[in-house]
């Protein structure tokens, strides 16, 4: 099975769950949108569509009435599953493939060249 992704608003959201330390309630979340900021319910229905793709659960809150929702995967996580998505759409599952367009579609200073070969000598030296 395919796995799901995000939405540019859903994404949004996930965010702003991942930049909190506790569990959120649509209210915590509204507080963190820049402006203008979206509707009550429009993130309430951002929320029940990540439940329901499994990307947040939701549980009620001390008092019994908020609901707060806890991310399920880390942005770590989630950054993963969709770089190798993307490496095995469009490069074929080749890792070199992928890291060659980057290179060859965008300026890279020698700063980030310089950068980029530090972080694979440090790999390599932790094999």
């Amino acid at each position: 099975m395919k796995q799901q992704t995000l939405t540019k608003s859903e994404m949004q959201v996930m965010s702003i769950l991942w930049n909190m330390d506790r569990g959120a309630c649509v209210n915590d979340i509204l507080a963190q949108y820049p402006e203008p900021k979206p509707a009550y319910t429009t993130i309430a229905t951002f929320l029940k569509i990540l439940e329901q793709k499994g990307f947040v659960e939701r549980r009620k809150g001390h008092a019994g009435k908020q609901l707060l929702y806890t991310p399920l995967m880390t942005r770590e996580r989630y950054r993963l599953q969709v770089m190798d998505d993307v490496k095995q759409t469009f490069f074929d599952g080749s890792a070199a493939s992928l890291v060659s367009f980057f290179a060859e579609a965008d300026e890279l200073s020698q700063e980030d060249i310089n950068e980029i070969l530090t972080i694979l000598q440090n790999r390599k030296a932790q094999q």
